[in-house]
């Protein structure tokens, strides 16, 4: 079988060495761009922090101290607090704007979050431990501090008020309501909880969830919202109702975005540095429209391009070492589906995956309850996804295979799986392990230096590339198998099936780019068009999983890349499958929630 060396991707050393200076000082820069942000030039410094909490749960956040807070010059606080599937740095935003205007930030991964040890919700959800540690700082004015949670840090931030009621004097409900589930509801009332700012999404998925009305557009008229508030009639947008010296201060503003972009919407972060200001005594009287905050959303953006940049210079200089010369292999003929094939077939893989989205996924929850084996209940679902699709798309690739192609010359050489004998190369497949481990070494030292170095991380919004903890990696063990038969079938397909006789690799790549993460930017479309157009939802009944496919754009962008440039790169498609199920799987175990407790 001839073969076909590569010659998009250059093979020239000094190419490599440029690439990965560039992902170097990307890594670098954006750290500092971020650095500069958060800590206001200088005026703030910007530490982690862990305290034991209840049940002896260890807890993590990070603390954002004005220079000029002291024992002798105490500061107002505040308890920033995310919402389920994110973390601390959700809350950059808030956390940077009260800060430059003196306050003491804690911005803290709720339990089984982040760095948080799990189960998620244990301890209502870590936001009474916050408060009561937050309390306990002798910079901070205990009787001087406020509660910011967003979405299910708005339950924690209402929890939080009802353990310890003497600890805060105002709250930021973000997209969020004080029906706290799966705890024993905590009813919102006039005097409870004290100085409530009401901070909604227009377009909220979750409208029917907090405050039980089915468009975002009516939330005025929320019986419980009318119960916080007193009201017996529609709530006034931007009015204040009761008095803020009294504590039963309430008022309700509306931004137009959704529940997830709120965290991402400077009026929205305006809107909450003006409750504060108005609320807590000693917060800077800087205009609240003098933001930022997106500095540092800018420089983490910077510092995750680096960081994902690294894996393509790092894995083509290590091919060229001796140990893992031999996978570098050239590409075989391929014997692809051709014309209206190619079209039906990109169909196919395109609708498989997003017309399933939801099934499989619920499917899998409900055979998968949390266990100690699969202890995410995000990512069991998300592997039941992509093994259901990858079984469908298997079945479908072998009976092209089969029925069309075999007699074309179709083979598993030809698709880029074993040699040109026909065979297996297990000795090759153990180096093609360890190759994925050396490949994201790199990135996740980076990963480990701006964390070290600038106290931030690699991300943009919530889709965040996060540092590896030894609770994590046990994780990630029984979920990597299952990922990996995934991106093999999806290689297979991408390289196989519908690879492009007539594109150049490069060009190819940005195909499949197109291909996957194209497929996923169609069904938010199909599902948000609604929304924005007055309604809801297509899928009215999955506001979760429809914001989890948002981080499917980024993360298929990520995924083709990988695939592409080293099939190109070793001439199969196992490296690339490898360091895809390594890195993708544990983008995911990093960046969700743990359901199961592990201690």
């Amino acid at each position: 079988m001839s073969s076909i060396e590569p010659t998009a991707f250059s093979s020239r050393r000094s190419t490599a060495w440029i690439v990965l200076a560039v992902a170097v000082g990307l890594v670098i820069i954006g750290g500092i761009v971020a650095e500069i942000a958060q800590t206001a030039g200088g005026s703030v410094s910007v530490r982690q922090v862990k305290f034991v909490g209840s049940n002896g749960v260890m807890m993590y956040g990070l603390l954002y101290k004005p220079v000029a807070a002291t024992a002798k010059n105490p500061a107002p606080g505040v308890v920033a607090i995310h919402g389920y599937i994110n973390s601390h740095d959700t809350m950059d935003g808030f956390s940077i704007e009260l800060a430059r205007r003196g306050c003491v930030v804690l911005a803290i991964d709720q339990t089984g979050h982040g760095f948080s040890d799990p189960p998620a919700f244990a301890n209502g959800y870590g936001g009474p431990d916050a408060l009561a540690y937050l309390h306990s700082l002798d910079f901070v004015k205990g009787d001087d501090i406020a509660l910011v949670g967003h979405s299910m840090g708005g339950w924690a931030s209402v929890v939080a008020a009802a353990t310890h009621p003497d600890y805060y004097r105002s709250m930021v409900l973000v997209s969020s309501s004080t029906s706290t589930p799966p705890y024993e509801p905590i009813p919102g009332t006039p005097t409870f909880p004290k100085n409530v700012m009401v901070l909604e999404a227009r377009y909220s998925e979750f409208s029917q969830l907090m405050w039980s009305v089915p468009k975002g557009s009516e939330f005025p008229t929320s019986a419980r919202l009318q119960q916080l508030f007193g009201a017996s009639g529609p709530i006034v947008p931007g009015k204040v109702y009761g008095s803020i010296a009294d504590g039963t201060a309430r008022i309700f503003e509306s931004v137009p975005t959704t529940h997830p972009f709120l965290t991402l919407d400077g009026k929205a972060v305006a809107l909450a540095v003006d409750w504060m200001q108005q609320t807590l005594q000693g917060v800077a009287p800087l205009p609240s429209s003098s933001q930022i905050w997106l500095w540092d959303e800018i420089g983490t953006l910077i510092a995750l391009i680096g960081v994902i940049l690294l894996l393509f210079p790092v894995g083509s200089l290590l091919l060229r070492m001796p140990f893992f010369s031999e996978l570098a292999q050239p590409v075989l003929d391929a014997r692809p589906v051709r014309g209206a094939g190619l079209w039906i077939g990109t169909v196919i893989l395109v609708a498989v995956g997003v017309l399933t989205f939801f099934k499989f996924q619920t499917v899998a929850n409900a055979l998968l309850p949390a266990s100690a084996l699969f202890a995410q209940t995000i990512t069991t679902g998300i592997m039941g996804w992509a093994v259901g699709g990858g079984v469908i798309g298997l079945i479908l690739f072998l009976l092209w295979h089969l029925l069309l192609n075999k007699r074309a010359g179709g083979s598993l050489t030809a698709y880029g799986l074993t040699s040109a004998e026909g065979r297996l190369e297990w000795a090759r497949i153990g180096k093609s392990v360890l190759f994925a481990c050396a490949v994201l070494a790199t990135p996740y030292l980076a990963l480990w230096f701006l964390q070290w170095a600038f106290a931030t991380d690699a991300r943009f919004w919530v889709f965040n590339a996060k540092i590896i903890t030894p609770v994590h990696l046990l994780i990630w063990l029984p979920y990597v198998i299952p990922f990996l038969f995934y991106f093999i079938v999806l290689g297979l397909i991408l390289h196989g099936e519908l690879r492009s006789m007539r594109l150049s690799p490069g060009v190819e790549l940005v195909r499949n780019i197109v291909m996957l993460a194209g497929g996923f930017v169609l069904f938010l479309l199909a599902e948000y068009i609604p929304l924005f157009a007055g309604g809801t939802l297509l899928t009215a009944n999955q506001p979760l999983l429809a914001i989890v496919a948002f981080q499917f754009v980024p993360m298929y962008i990520i995924i083709a890349s990988i695939s592409t440039f080293f099939f190109y790169k070793t001439g199969r498609v196992i490296p690339g499958a490898l360091i895809n199920a390594f890195f993708i799987t544990m983008l995911i175990v990093t960046s969700t929630a743990t359901q199961f407790p592990l201690r």
